[in-house]
């Protein structure tokens, strides 16, 4: 078994989670003001524009994996504040850490979160993304709701969509993914918990945590040992 075991732990806590967000979400749109409206309405139309594109990239057969890979982290770079969801993850450990530590964690992250990102929405490419709702859940903070969609029907005959909600920051009307939750789950969160559990078992060895890091991104890609779902 490899390190941080999130795939598996996606049903069981998948639940509990969505009921969480639904009451959070739900007090949020009773104290949402109108002009905080238009706002949660320019987080929509963000994601609606903008989040499409990793879809439509992990869909196209007419590149290498390796390349498509490369445009999926690009494109993952550009949508999101990915030091800050990094150092998110990190937890009390950033404090510490001297600089240089800090940009080797927040390069490993970014290599393992598109590779986490790539595996799990690899399975809906060909499908698109529906915003369905948007609301308030704090100052320039908006979550975004949107689920998949099958252009065949495909989705709907096999059940409920798959909800995929963003957490998107709006501070200076500039707009930001820092967040994303897949069938209920919050990455960030989900890796903040697993990265605290791997530090207090490893003496707080962020050098160890970086190297782990780098491990589990080569066998999400399918180029190291152990790979996820190939038993």
């Amino acid at each position: 078994m490899i390190g941080f075991p999130m795939v598996r732990r996606v049903r069981n806590s998948a639940r509990a989670l969505l009921s969480a967000w639904a009451m959070l979400l739900g007090l949020a749109f009773v104290l949402s003001s109108q002009p905080a409206l238009s706002q949660t309405a320019g987080a929509e139309n963000y994601v609606s524009a903008n989040v499409q594109r990793g879809l439509t990239i992990l869909s196209n057969r007419s590149i290498s994996e390796a390349q498509k890979g490369a445009e999926f982290r690009d494109f993952l770079t550009s949508l999101t504040d990915i030091r800050r969801i990094a150092l998110f993850t990190l937890g009390a450990a950033r404090r510490t850490a001297p600089p240089a530590q800090i940009d080797a964690f927040v390069d490993a992250f970014r290599n393992y979160a598109t590779a986490v990102y790539q595996s799990r929405l690899k399975g809906f490419a060909g499908q698109y993304l529906k915003v369905v709702s948007g609301s308030q859940h704090g100052p320039d903070d908006y979550i975004v709701r949107t689920i998949l969609v099958d252009p065949t029907g495909r989705t709907e005959q096999q059940g409920e969509p798959i909800e995929v909600d963003f957490r998107v920051d709006g501070a200076d009307g500039h707009f930001l993914v820092i967040d994303v939750a897949i069938a209920g789950v919050w990455l960030a969160l989900e890796e903040r918990d697993q990265f605290t559990a791997f530090l207090e078992e490893n003496n707080g060895n962020l050098n160890l945590l970086i190297s782990h890091l780098n491990t589990l991104t080569q066998q999400l890609r399918g180029d190291g040992p152990n790979t996820p779902g190939r038993g």
